[in-house]
């Protein structure tokens, strides 16, 4: 007979035939949620299969219904419905009544990517250079009125590639690139960021007209694997991206600053977009948080 071996708990256990990951646990007294009773209802039995997948039984129809509409990788299974012909690690992923809240949350979103997706995205932040000074000179209905000038003119240029706004932090954004298809995610963010500088420079001279005084932008471009997940308590709760992608994007677009540059992107996006770019300055620089350096790459155009 298979075994399972439950991480947390640190224990083995014996299955019998036709058993599901529930009844096991059920059967052995291990701490199992099941909200729903065990009927693919919820989502509050779902486990994380760490070895052994290829022992599962393929989903059934109200596995698939629900995995579908949580976008579940196929690592993440309903412990109620998946039986299994071999030795399996699993870890239980709803552990207390917290968990059980956020799992029930979860179950009622009908957005997408509730519970979380593995993504390939384009990810661009953009700053603005210079604010601080610019704001400070203004009163702060002023400085509301440009920063909304700003992030209109930019979100129109996103949306225009398709790219969408995940997030603003002061006078900077986040935005990402491919959230349904990444096939030309980087080339899209890198025609966006080139379309943002434009657009910055058709800004100036109203600023001039207006205030006697502008800004530059930086934008920094990262093409990578993200987690894509509904993050957020209760009617806060919005979907956006986080993992090591996101943080490199930021970084680089920090070092703008002491390239003198306006647009930098990664190796990993210059080599989707090499065919279609042009290249200035190639810079190697040391960025927080990461070991080594990096080479970054300065768009200045598209060809033709």
């Amino acid at each position: 007979m298979p075994n399972i071996l439950y991480t947390l708990e640190k224990r083995t256990v014996e299955a019998e035939a036709s058993e599901t990951i529930l009844q096991v646990s059920m059967r052995t007294g291990v701490p199992h949620a099941h909200a729903c009773g065990g009927n693919a209802r919820c989502s509050t039995c779902r486990v994380l299969i760490l070895d052994g997948l290829e022992y599962c039984e393929s989903r059934n129809a109200n596995e698939q219904l629900l995995a579908d509409r949580l976008n579940f990788t196929p690592e993440i299974r309903l412990a109620c419905q998946t039986t299994f012909s071999g030795d399996l690690t699993v870890r239980r992923l709803v552990l207390d009544d917290e968990d059980l809240q956020l799992a029930g949350q979860q179950t009622s979103t009908s957005g997408p990517c509730s519970v979380g997706e593995e993504k390939k995205l384009a990810v661009l932040f953009a700053d603005i250079r210079g604010f601080t000074p610019f704001a400070e000179a203004l009163p702060p209905y002023d400085v509301v009125h440009v920063l909304n000038r700003y992030f209109h003119r930019m979100g129109a240029v996103i949306s225009g590639n398709g790219g969408s706004i995940d997030n603003y932090m002061g006078d900077g954004l986040m935005a990402l690139f491919g959230m349904k298809d990444s096939t030309s995610a980087a080339l899209n963010a890198v025609r966006a960021g080139l379309e943002m500088i434009d657009a910055m420079e058709l800004l100036k001279p109203y600023l001039e007209m207006t205030y006697s005084r502008t800004f530059e932008i930086g934008i920094g471009i990262h093409f990578g694997e993200v987690v894509v997940g509904a993050i957020g308590g209760q009617s806060l709760r919005r979907v956006t991206a986080i993992g090591d992608a996101v943080n490199l994007a930021s970084r680089i677009e920090a070092a703008n600053k002491k390239a003198g540059t306006r647009l930098l992107v990664s190796n990993e996006t210059y080599e989707e977009v090499k065919d279609h770019v042009l290249v200035g300055k190639t810079v190697c620089v040391s960025l927080p948080g990461k070991t080594g350096e990096y080479s970054l790459r300065e768009i200045v155009g598209l060809h033709g």
